[in-house]
């Protein structure tokens, strides 16, 4: 009996999903369409035919909030033969998806399970966001599905921008923001220029609100380029501004300025219930024998460097609020608020003023004249001594004291001063701040070149190399080393390495080693050819399908310089011809001298900015191109 009703409500299941399927099958005019965005998008499997959002706003009179509403809609089409893919929507703790649906063209719902899962990151500690998806199946080219979300925010402070690009292509895109008179709202336009925005604004008296419509055609999907600028760099999208709001005559304050986002912050920090007793002792342990100020603070700021791990956690209001520091001290781990937090409260036991900062990194288009949310990702403690502000970064290992990392500089900073607050920026350093120096003693012995190298890492090029052998097994760290200096190529072997004390991060690592490469020379009827370069650095940095900028980790200034003895006997039949290119963002030489017995091979790179811009792209490739050629070059010598 079971097996029958269990068979008869499959029957049903079926019956009704192939009914809801009827007359989906897609019609002439949809695979043509299907076509012709396949020309423009050849990249893409699906796209967008239309997009829709419409967003209105509530109040909360429990919670004392203003609310938001976000409607969207989706019309689905496939540009290939069949295509897998996922509709989704996310939410966390200070949001809601109040209905997810799929249907098929003829409006009627797939009926498909809605999967509702955690997002889990590598990066992320602990992270409260969640996903609802469901798998759709597009079993022909131009066939469709359309999708609506209907998703509540709690409070409209954490409804922060609106973007036209979607991960699609999309033919039209249509935003509607209804505001109501009661609520004071701005948009900020970013990267608006280039694109055909049309914009709109209607009085809607029934609700006594106006409906601000914003509408662009064509978009293309989000780029899938690595190494691109943060988003909000490179598409058009509205930030919202949530200013205040009035209800019976009485007008209150959401971030209409930087001070009411600084208050919301302090109210967060006051909130915390820092009881040092935990630290007391560790902070007499480090300073009791230091000589000077500057060594005390060393102390305090490397020692949560080295002993707290970084992780981060991303949990409704716990995003946003510093952990205590006797917890993060307990726990020997935080976020990069509890950290700061833990380095503020070592420094202010130590006798220093310290103070909690906010900061957005580079990834971040904004700064603090447009209060919202996204306008910082990150925090660190800010040191005042001697009237000059000096910032620590507990998550950035190995970073030297006043050292600051390429992502936070130029950065501006809002540091807690009491009631109000200061707004400074964080010191930008040159490239050479950064610098590599290699230095290669080379000749030619059996077949094979060997000889000495020395190799000198300073600034973000140290804590890089330090963070890589930090994060390795004591016995694994000289494996590690030999990888590196031989870039993992078998044709090279490393011997005999002396590394600088690799515990000091006030010094540059200093690395002295012996070097022999086989299989890069060769001799024919005596003549001898040497390919001299196995770094081949930048080689693989060409640009030619990117559509954005590429930023580096960092600024960087490497230099180069090869010196091979020639055997008696011989003589450098020709050289390659020097190359060299300079702009605003990189400066970039390689050239080649024969000085006494040895011919000199010297390579300078600066990346000025950390970015190769748009721009600079015809320029970059064709010196990468030029660059390419020299590295598989060879060096002849030939009997005189």
């Amino acid at each position: 009996m079971l097996k029958f009703r269990l068979s008869l409500i499959l029957i049903l299941v079926t019956t009704l999903h192939l009914k809801a399927q009827k007359n989906t099958e897609p019609s002439d005019s949809e695979i043509a369409l299907a076509k012709t965005i396949k020309e423009s998008h050849p990249d893409d499997n699906v796209a967008l035919e239309s997009e829709e959002y419409h967003i209105s706003f509530d109040f909360n009179k429990k919670s004392q909030k203003v609310t938001v509403l976000e409607k969207i809609n989706k019309n689905l089409i496939n540009l290939d033969s069949r295509a897998d893919i996922q509709a989704y929507c996310y939410y966390d703790g200070e949001s809601e998806i109040e209905s997810f649906t799929v249907k098929y063209k003829n409006n009627k719902e797939t009926g498909d399970h809605v999967n509702d899962e955690a997002i889990k990151s590598d990066d992320l500690f602990h992270n409260d966001t969640r996903v609802k998806y469901i798998d759709l199946d597009f079993p022909l080219k131009g066939y469709k599905y359309s999708t609506e979300t209907i998703k509540k925010y709690k409070d409209i402070k954490y409804f922060t921008s609106l973007y036209f690009n979607d991960i699609y292509p999309t033919l039209k895109k249509i935003i509607k923001v209804e505001i109501p008179n009661w609520l004071e709202l701005e948009f900020k336009e970013m990267n608006f220029d280039g694109y055909n925005i049309t914009k709109t604004v209607e009085q809607n008296p029934k609700k006594d609100s106006k409906i601000h419509t914003f509408t662009l055609e064509n978009i293309p999907a989000m780029y899938k380029d690595e190494g691109s600028p943060g988003p909000s760099y490179i598409y058009p999208h509205l930030l919202i501004l949530a200013k205040s709001y009035t209800f019976n005559g009485t007008k209150t304050n959401i971030f209409e300025s930087t001070q009411d986002l600084y208050n919301w912050y302090k109210t967060l920090v006051n909130s915390l219930e820092n009881d040092n007793s935990e630290i007391k002792d560790k902070v007499l342990e480090l300073t009791k024998d230091a000589k000077t100020d500057e060594e005390k603070i060393k102390n305090i700021y490397y020692w949560v460097q080295d002993n707290i791990r970084y992780i981060a956690f991303e949990d409704g209001i716990a995003g946003f609020k510093p952990d205590e520091a006797s917890n993060v001290f307990k726990k020997r781990y935080g976020d990069c608020k509890g950290m700061a937090n833990l380095t503020k409260q070592m420094l202010l036991e130590a006798g220093f003023d310290a103070r909690l900062t906010w900061i957005g990194t580079k990834r971040i288009a904004y700064d603090y004249s447009t209060p919202n949310l996204l306008v910082d990702n990150h925090m660190i403690c800010t040191l005042i001594k001697n009237g000059k502000s000096i910032y620590l970064d507990g998550t950035e290992k190995f970073n030297a004291y006043t050292e600051y990392a390429d992502r936070i500089q130029g950065k501006q900073v809002l540091i807690e001063n009491g009631e109000e607050y200061i707004l400074k920026k964080v010191p930008v350093s040159d490239a050479s701040s950064n610098k590599e120096v290699y230095n290669y003693v080379l000749s030619l012995e059996d077949g094979l070149i060997y000889g000495f190298v020395n190799k000198t890492f300073q600034g973000e090029s140290r804590s890089s190399l330090l963070q890589y052998l930090d994060q390795l097994k004591t016995n694994k760290k000289e494996d590690f080393l030999i990888w590196y200096l031989n870039k993992g190529n078998s044709n090279v072997s490393v011997i005999d390495i002396k590394t600088s004390d690799l515990s000091n991060r006030d010094v540059p690592v200093d690395i002295d080693y012996y070097v022999s490469i086989k299989n890069a020379v060769s001799s024919f009827d005596g003549t001898i050819y040497i390919d001299l370069d196995f770094e081949k650095e930048l080689a693989g940095y060409n640009f030619e399908k990117r559509h954005t900028d590429y930023m580096f980790d960092y600024k960087k200034h490497l230099v180069s310089t090869t010196s091979l003895g020639v055997p008696s006997g011989y003589t450098v039949s020709e050289l390659p011809k020097d190359i060299n290119v300079s702009s605003d963002n990189y400066d970039l030489s390689v050239t080649f001298s024969k000085q006494g017995n040895a011919i000199v091979y010297k390579k300078e790179f600066k990346i000025k900015n950390a970015i190769v811009e748009t721009s600079d792209f015809e320029e970059w490739n064709a010196y990468i191109k030029d660059l390419q050629a020299i590295y598989n070059e060879q060096i002849i010598l030939t009997k005189e």
